[in-house]
């Protein structure tokens, strides 16, 4: 974890023009908050946020009595968020945790909300790079309320014409220590519940899968 974060620190400054976001992974974030369907006045946690690349999409579902909850373990990705925040005006509707996932208290996210549960997480691209992402998974959904809901989108090999990319791929997963093969979203099938089952879509030939779902009552706050 040490040589990851070491990883992200110096890259931290370019990884939004070098992670290949404007020509592959917008595209599953977009499609991860369209299933996630955030209401006026959410407050969602992201976790795993990074330089704050969800926060726009998010932000637009939520409003400005809307609440997003970032964490993230690098400090170096969070000064980027932080700068990202303060350059859009969104001091008053964005908050940053410094937390490592897999060892983070709900009780931080609670108070980060005001001693309230979220309504909902995401995490988009993370998931993957976390070895103990089941504890993460745990620990980050026990700080949602009950009935509230998930979205995880990841990186899978991709199928059909765009296996052309699987080496590149590879190499942006080796580069940021992800695991290609993880699909961290079966956590989220898992623990899912509630009448509108799960929402799946898939991109870039099935490169990036966007998963969403109401949250089991034994998982939540």
């Amino acid at each position: 974890m040490a040589a990851l974060l070491r990883r992200y620190g110096v890259g931290a400054r370019w990884y939004d023009v070098l992670s290949g976001e404007r020509w592959v992974y917008a595209a599953g974030r977009e499609a991860g908050i369209r299933l996630l369907d955030p209401r006026p006045g959410d407050t969602v946690i992201d976790l795993g946020c990074g330089t704050g690349l969800n926060f726009a999409g998010l932000i637009a579902a939520v409003g400005p009595t809307g609440h997003v909850i970032g964490v993230d373990r690098s400090t170096d990705m969070l000064a980027v968020a932080r700068h990202r925040v303060a350059d859009a005006g969104w001091d008053d509707v964005v908050t940053l945790v410094e937390a490592d996932a897999a060892t983070l208290d709900p009780g931080t996210l609670r108070a980060a909300n005001g001693g309230r549960a979220a309504d909902a997480v995401f995490s988009t691209y993370a998931l993957s790079v976390i070895p103990e992402r089941d504890e993460a998974w745990r620990r980050v959904c026990a700080a949602v309320r009950p009935g509230g809901r998930a979205g995880i989108v990841d990186m899978q090999r991709p199928r059909g014409r765009w296996r052309l990319l699987e080496p590149l791929a590879l190499l942006a997963c080796a580069t940021g220590g992800a695991d290609i093969d993880a699909h961290p979203w079966r956590l989220l099938e898992r623990d899912a519940a509630g009448p509108r089952g799960v929402a799946r879509a898939e991109r870039k030939g099935g490169h990036l899968v966007a998963v969403a779902a109401g949250l089991s009552p034994a998982v939540t706050a």
